[in-house]
């Protein structure tokens, strides 16, 4: 039954992204008023976002609690897969949506997006040993990637064989079993993940010195919501000016890339 429900309710979100359903994103006064900042994240993607117990914990969650701050606003997280996330920011569901999410222009067309606050790279993970040494050698390949991100967007475009999987984990998990021949994911999370795995695991896993792609990344909300976007991207850059964000990148011991390095 849930997953019933779980499907009328993912088609019904979808019909009012394609339909507009008369939704649209809150205003800062509209935010502010109701003393919240509700965020939609998929907590599977370390160091950004990911569980600790009940918690959810990372780069961006600081980050958001550091925008509420000044906002005034107490922080509310829903948590989700990514897809969800996209499709609920694009309906007015959520205020902003924090998963790690790239700045593209087809996703421009559905929703806004703040200034980015850092730079990150899409990596190639290959099982020790592979053949795959290089994006090149990818030709011919089936890499897995996570559903809806721009790994799968990419691969998509440029005609790579691939297979999308809802998490993360079971990217990597067809990857170690033999079912594709790549895993194409956000740099910071490879390393987490990659360290993770092979501090348990005789077979490792190894991260490709050249990446897939790289691409800025920022917090996403519904149109409607421009005086909140402007208010926050304020509050971003002063973050990145004065150093806090890069600070934050080096608490959970992850190279930062600033965004006018683009």
């Amino acid at each position: 039954m849930k997953k019933i429900v779980a499907l009328v309710l993912a088609v019904a979100m979808l019909m009012c992204v394609f339909t507009g359903c008369g939704a649209k994103g809150r205003t800062l006064d509209e935010v502010k008023s109701s003393g919240e900042l509700i965020i939609a994240t998929s907590p599977d993607f370390p160091p950004f976002e990911e569980l600790d117990g009940q918690d959810v914990v990372g780069i961006e969650i600081d980050i958001m609690n550091l925008v509420c701050e000044k906002l005034g606003v107490e922080l509310v997280i829903e948590t989700m897969d990514f897809d969800s996330v996209l499709l609920g920011i694009q309906a007015g569901k959520y205020d902003v949506g924090v998963s790690g999410i790239t700045v593209t222009e087809s996703r421009r067309k559905n929703m806004l997006f703040t200034d980015s606050y850092c730079l990150a790279a899409q990596s190639i993970v290959v099982t020790e040993g592979s053949e795959i040494a290089a994006k090149a050698d990818l030709e011919g390949k089936k890499i897995s990637v996570q559903s809806g991100t721009t790994a799968e967007a990419f691969a998509m475009e440029n005609g790579y064989s691939f297979d999308a999987y809802v998490a993360n984990s079971d990217a990597q998990a067809a990857l170690v079993s033999g079912k594709v021949d790549a895993w194409v994911i956000d740099n910071l999370t490879a390393i987490e993940m990659v360290d993770a795995y092979n501090s348990e695991h005789d077979d490792k896993l190894v991260i490709l010195d050249e990446a897939m792609t790289t691409e800025p990344y920022s917090f996403a909300f519904a149109f409607g919501s421009e005086d909140l976007v402007d208010a926050v991207s304020e509050i971003l850059n002063g973050l990145v000016e004065d150093g806090t964000i890069e600070a934050l990148f080096e608490k959970y011991d992850a190279p930062y890339i600033s965004p006018d390095a683009e």
